[in-house]
């Protein structure tokens, strides 16, 4: 697609999503990711291998491959169908016979751990964890005073880019307000190929229409990924 010098526009490269112009557009301006991979929870970089179970902290990681700015939506490569898996069980009679030596064994009489025969039984455990010495270690812990806040001096004509899901827009702190911020509360919710938002309950199977999502709320821009709204 060809761009005008003076047109600006919005690179579609997963990872940039910088503002670039025709005549503003050389080869390494743009450093970007291929493709993501979601599974079980993770989200990981194909292209890399960085991953990250936190969506915000995922985007956040620096693409690997550098090129052009482009306004052509990147191709994303299908994953492989999974193939199951068996887990063998244990037979009945292997089961009986593992029991039987279980009660017969020294250690395991005495709610030791052994290695023949597994772990002590879950009662014991919770007996030993129930001790005075633990009871005093959880209120020593509960006593310690919390960490003085670091305080922090923003200047409120920098710009900074608003760490908040579905925004990521630059702005200054003196244009912010209570409805500066277009974002989603989230969580980020991704589960049998679909990716979507719990917030507005918007789902869809394509990356990049995930990213497309409109955002549902507004609010004030921040730029801590921890105070992150």
């Amino acid at each position: 697609m060809e761009v005008g010098s003076a047109t600006k526009l919005q690179c579609q490269r997963i990872g940039c999503n910088a503002m670039f112009t025709g005549d503003d557009n050389p080869d390494g301006s743009c450093q970007f990711h291929a493709s993501p991979f979601f599974h079980d929870g993770m989200k990981e970089w194909s292209c890399c291998k960085q991953r990250s179970h936190d969506f915000t902290l995922f985007l956040e990681i620096p693409g690997c491959k550098k090129g052009k700015h482009t306004t052509e939506k990147p191709v994303l490569a299908k994953p492989a169908p999974r193939q199951p898996i068996t887990v063998p069980t244990s037979s009945p009679v292997a089961a009986a016979a593992n029991a039987a030596t279980k009660d017969s064994c020294s250690r395991c009489r005495q709610g030791f751990f052994c290695s023949d025969h597994g772990s002590q039984p879950k009662e014991q455990i919770r007996q030993a964890l129930n001790t005075p010495v633990q009871a005093q270690e959880d209120e020593t812990e509960s006593l310690a005073p919390p960490p003085p806040v670091k305080k922090v001096v923003i200047d409120i004509n920098e710009p900074q880019v608003c760490k908040n899901k579905g925004c990521g827009k630059t702005f200054k702190e003196r244009d912010n307000h209570e409805t500066a911020c277009s974002y989603h509360p989230g969580p980020a919710v991704f589960h049998d190929r679909l990716r979507g938002w719990k917030c507005c309950d918007v789902h869809v199977k394509e990356f990049d229409e995930f990213m497309e999502i409109p955002p549902c709320s507004k609010g004030w821009h921040s730029t801590s990924a921890d105070q992150a709204v």
